[in-house]
């Protein structure tokens, strides 16, 4: 069992218009509706694979339902903390420019105590666990360690794997991280260094192992991604495919690598799944996660080298 730990959901509904009239009414092209969250999709592309994920965090009555509805659809167990109010809804407009205009809701604040209640739960299902799996910002009003509070609940025997942003991973490290997934800005941000090259990418990663991260796999987007683990560093890059949508190829990536970590793969393994799957997300326009047949293709001609 893997679990999935979720702080921030968003409703994201992707609007597509001719052009968008300030003032004026609009008529939609195409509309499409996302439950999200990073750590909720993570636990998709997991259940996807085959695994079986446990998706948890912060819920909210008001709309908060749907959520379960989705991760009921893709076969996702989920034990939720709920609080009163709204989960935080975006809205995409997007013309026939590419233009892109966004709509955001403010958060609604955590209820006083369930803050604590998460990291109860979490430390009470972790102990059946192979992995943890903890991503995405911390929710406004909560204390910028939180995401230390809630990983130091997990068990040292449970591999723990972060995506989050690159100032929050410092202090995660001390928590005995098995992978992190930065992509660049993120890297960059967490050691406040310029990165330009290959080079200072693994230099970079490298950084990170002597914090404490057993392996760091960087996203580079359509370029692929880096892996190091203090013992190798590796390349591996994507296949080239029709590219429909970005939206959560970052947690697909997590998805299949957190999966081949937990069967014992090893770092070549773990990067080669990484990028097959977040190179098969990009393939749907319609989806936040990836199909595994296609993830399985892709898998077939993806190779890794040394750096």
């Amino acid at each position: 069992m893997i679990l999935c730990v979720n702080l921030c959901p968003c409703l994201e509904t992707n609007i597509e218009v001719e052009t968008l009239a300030v003032g004026r009414v609009n008529t939609a092209i195409n509309r499409r509706t996302f439950f999200t969250g990073k750590a909720m999709n993570v636990a998709a592309g997991l259940s996807r694979l085959g695994a079986h994920a446990v998706a948890s965090g912060f819920m909210f009555e008001e709309n908060g339902r749907m959520f379960e509805q989705e991760m009921h659809k893709e076969g996702v167990t989920y034990k939720f903390v709920w609080n009163k109010g709204r989960v935080r809804e975006v809205y995409k407009f997007i013309d026939r420019r590419s233009m892109l205009t966004e709509v955001v809701d403010e958060a609604t604040p955590i209820e006083e105590g369930n803050a604590k209640k998460l990291v109860e739960t979490v430390a009470d299902l972790s102990k059946n666990c192979s992995a943890v799996v903890l991503s995405g910002d911390v929710p406004e009003g909560l204390p910028a360690n939180y995401m230390y509070d809630i990983l130091s609940a997990v068990p040292s025997n449970v591999l723990k794997i972060v995506d989050t942003d690159g100032g929050r991973l410092n202090k995660l490290l001390d928590c005995g991280v098995d992978l992190i997934k930065p992509n660049l800005t993120e890297l960059s941000r967490a050691l406040s260094m310029k990165i330009t090259d290959k080079d200072s990418m693994v230099r970079a990663c490298d950084a990170l192992i002597k914090k404490g991260a057993k392996r760091v796999l960087l996203s580079l987007g359509k370029q692929g991604a880096v892996m190091c683990d203090g013992a190798v560093k590796l390349y591996c890059t994507s296949m080239n495919v029709a590219m429909n949508s970005t939206a959560g190829a970052g947690d697909a990536m997590v998805a299949a690598a957190t999966k081949a970590l937990c069967g014992g793969a090893d770092s070549a393994e773990i990067l080669r799944c990484g990028v097959a799957a977040g190179t098969a997300s990009v393939t749907l326009p319609d989806s936040i996660s990836f199909l595994k047949e296609k993830y399985e293709e892709i898998l077939q001609t993806v190779t890794v080298k040394e750096i």
